[in-house]
């Protein structure tokens, strides 16, 4: 048990960890999702979001002003922390979010400010609002050990609602600025699952975890590597670790858009017992896999969810990662976000049918390797 998953005051529900049959048939293994689309904000991150926000209302008092910058799921988990505290919330967004999640946040009592084509234009300006009022807190998206010990209060969950005394094989889930996946490797510290097989995985073109421990010793076969083309290398001195910096965004996987990983992320990626095995993916892989989770599970999912997911449609891929033998059971976080319409699957639909048509494969990395998935 972690502290957070022991707080009597955290404003999160335990979620539930189901069986999947269809995905359990398809893969010869013990399959559970762990459905973290199922907050108020409807994703994971009201969990680290509304415990970091409890703790500025204990150290700030009442009077304290929330301030966010986000593209969506950060903003919203704090919007919705906020109003069930009965707190000021002020997100700032890049220009271009959809109706429906100003909508949401509206409905939450947040006030909005959108400004700026990027997230990094959003952060300055969320800063020097903080800057510019005493009672202001800025909320971290995605950065701070309490978030990562929020986010990480599922792992104690996963321990009690597996089947007695089973242990995983391997934990997937997906990575933008890496919040989840520290609290992920934080919450299996915490239950003695520190050397549990840990697969992270992005799409191509947001992939700045994976480029970042591509720059560092450690489990890529040839790092450290020369950064790719459009990459800055940055070394933290507080970590001792070099972040990259992705000059832009190209996936359409927005939610895992952030330009550059928390470097303390990084840090614990590198020193895991059990590892980390860091897996990059095209978006079309991902979009296969939204829409095959939407026709077996009746659950819709964004990209940036679903990418989690690639593996358990593409057995080949998954059989690389989690290698047949002994008997495995696995856990997919079903990490939610907003950012998903029936329109956009449709959508899917039509690109993949395109891609389809052209046959091959599509190029997968895993640990500085690249392999061919057959489309």
């Amino acid at each position: 048990m972690s502290i957070a998953d022991a707080d009597p005051t955290k404003l999160w529900s335990e979620t539930p960890l189901i069986y999947s049959t269809h995905l359990s048939s398809r893969l010869a293994c013990d399959v559970y999702l762990k459905l973290e689309t199922l907050h108020p904000s409807q994703s994971y991150k009201f969990r680290g979001m509304s415990y970091f926000i409890q703790h500025a209302l204990r150290t700030r008092g009442p009077a304290v002003r929330l301030v966010i910058a986000s593209s969506g799921n950060a903003g919203l988990a704090t919007a919705c922390a906020a109003k069930a505290l009965h707190l000021r919330c002020t997100v700032f967004l890049p220009a271009g979010a959809s109706r429906g999640t100003l909508d949401f946040l509206r409905r939450e009592g947040a006030q909005i400010v959108e400004d700026g084509r990027l997230y990094l234009d959003a952060r300055h300006n969320a800063e020097a609002a903080v800057q510019a009022d005493a009672n202001a807190v800025m909320v971290p998206a995605y950065d701070d050990p309490l978030l990562w010990e929020g986010h990480g209060s599922m792992v104690p969950e996963i321990a009690r609602q597996l089947p007695a005394g089973t242990r995983p094989a391997a934990i997937f889930c997906s990575a933008g600025g890496g919040g989840l996946s520290a609290g992920i490797m934080h919450g299996c510290k915490a239950v003695g699952w520190d050397d549990v097989p840990f697969v992270v995985l992005e799409t191509h073109g947001s992939n700045c975890l994976y480029e970042s421990l591509a720059l560092n010793p450690g489990p890529f076969a040839a790092a450290p590597a020369a950064p790719r083309a459009g990459i800055r290398a940055a070394h933290d001195a507080a970590h001792d670790v070099t972040v990259a910096h992705l000059a832009e965004i190209t996936s359409r996987a927005t939610s895992l858009g952030a330009s550059s990983p928390a470097a303390g992320v990084v840090k614990m990626a590198l020193g895991r017992a059990g590892g980390v095995q860091s897996v990059s993916v095209p978006d079309e892989l991902a979009m296969q896999a939204a829409l095959g989770f939407a026709e077996d599970h009746k659950i819709i999912v964004e990209l940036a969810c679903s990418t989690t997911l690639t593996p358990a449609y593409k057995p080949a891929l998954f059989d690389r990662l989690v290698p047949p033998g002994a008997p495995r059971t696995v856990v997919f976080v079903v990490c939610g976000g907003y950012n998903v319409s029936l329109a956009e699957l449709a959508e899917y639909q039509a690109v993949l049918a395109e891609d389809l048509q052209s046959g091959g494969q599509w190029a997968v990395r895993c640990n500085g390797v690249e392999w061919g998935v057959d489309k």
